[in-house]
């Protein structure tokens, strides 16, 4: 099956940055697609210094659904957004004062990877990040998602003045531009032997990131059982076994629900599953339906309209909203989201004006 991969570069121009990203990018476009894959052909994206998170959003969401494996190369530099002092990648127009709005929240990249079956993600990363968020992954480490392959490292903030190399991603596409792609834990290791002391202070990735929950919450009870019911359900979709991947996710929503209340972030996660699950099935009213629902749901619990969670779930509903072709159920869903957004406008302007429009288009349709 062909291979899919992602190269994303990105720093802020000017002043505010801390490691020259693009600048490595020659250096992995010269690696032909099927080494930097590791599979017999590959599809390769490039984004190079983006300015929009939608548009790295958009890319990244169509390469995680690509059904073979994928590699993720990600060069640049984490910084905190001031109101919820959360990771975000930094883009082209990222500035301290703008980055909750012009740069790429981290856990989207988790988000958009999760439902990927184990075994078929890698992420490659050679970030740099700030003082404030050096501080930060002291004690709180970076979530890329329960299933992914991570290797790499996060460098800390270079000296004053100084704009750093992407010195590990370097050594990693030169290694690779031999035309030979070694297994990744030992090209993760051979990178590392040449930056040296250089990577002593480096916080390094060199694992499969088994056992991380979902937003950093509690690991789901049906681990439990000692089988993992994330791989199961992956399996059931590849094999467009849409229904028992439904039932299944239903089986744990419930005991979730009992064992920790129905508006748990357990519970509330394996309803995100089933939203996800509707999708690939096909199902965009039913899976509008229920990522209204979580969303509605986290509010009710008192989230804040602008926790990552409850943007996630309405931007979902909205995406799912879009894709509804009866004019009466997308009237329907059409006002419930007219509603949530009022109280959760998103980062992207204009999303209720976008509702409100269509929701007047569709007044016109029988």
């Amino acid at each position: 099956m062909p291979g899919t991969v992602l190269l994303l570069a990105a720093s802020p121009a000017g002043k505010g940055c801390l490691v020259d990203a693009a600048s490595v990018l020659p250096v992995l476009a010269a690696v032909p697609p099927a080494v930097l894959s590791g599979t017999d052909t590959a599809n390769v994206v490039e984004l190079a210094d983006p300015l929009e998170p939608q548009a790295v959003l958009t890319r990244l969401r169509a390469a995680a659904a690509a059904p073979g494996p994928l590699t993720v190369f990600v060069t640049g530099q984490l910084q905190l957004d001031r109101r919820q002092h959360l990771p975000h990648l930094a883009l082209a127009r990222t500035t301290p004062a703008s980055v909750r709005y012009t740069a790429l929240p981290w856990h989207w990249i988790r988000e958009e990877l999760r439902l990927r079956a184990p075994g078929t993600t890698t992420l490659l990363l050679d970030l740099h990040a700030d003082p404030e968020t050096w501080e930060r992954l002291r004690t709180q480490p970076l979530d890329s998602g329960r299933n992914n392959a991570v290797y790499g490292r996060i460098a800390p903030p270079p000296g004053r003045r100084t704009v750093a190399v992407p010195a590990y991603m370097k050594a990693a596409a030169t290694i690779l531009r031999s035309g030979r792609r070694p297994p990744v834990e030992q090209l993760h290791q051979q990178a590392l032997a040449r930056l040296g002391s250089e990577a002593y202070a480096d916080i390094v990735f060199s694992a499969p990131a088994v056992g991380v929950s979902v937003r950093g919450g509690p690991v789901d009870a049906g681990r439990r059982s000692g089988g993992d019911p994330h791989a199961v359900i992956s399996a059931l979709v590849a094999a467009d076994r849409h229904s028992e991947a439904d039932a299944l996710a239903a089986t744990h929503e419930q005991a979730a629900a009992h064992a920790h209340g129905a508006g748990s972030e357990a519970a509330l996660h394996w309803t995100e599953v089933r939203a996800d699950l509707a999708m690939f099935a096909g199902d965009p009213v039913r899976s509008c339906r229920t990522w209204l629902a979580v969303a509605a749901a986290r509010l009710s619990a008192g989230q804040a309209p602008d926790a990552p969670g409850v943007e996630t779930a309405v931007d979902r509903a909205h995406h799912q909203w879009g894709r509804i072709a009866d004019p009466a159920q997308a009237r329907e869903l059409g006002a419930a989201l007219a509603e949530l957004r009022a109280r959760v406008p998103g980062r992207r302007q204009g999303a209720l004006d976008h509702v409100h429009r269509q929701l007047r288009q569709l007044q016109t349709q029988s």
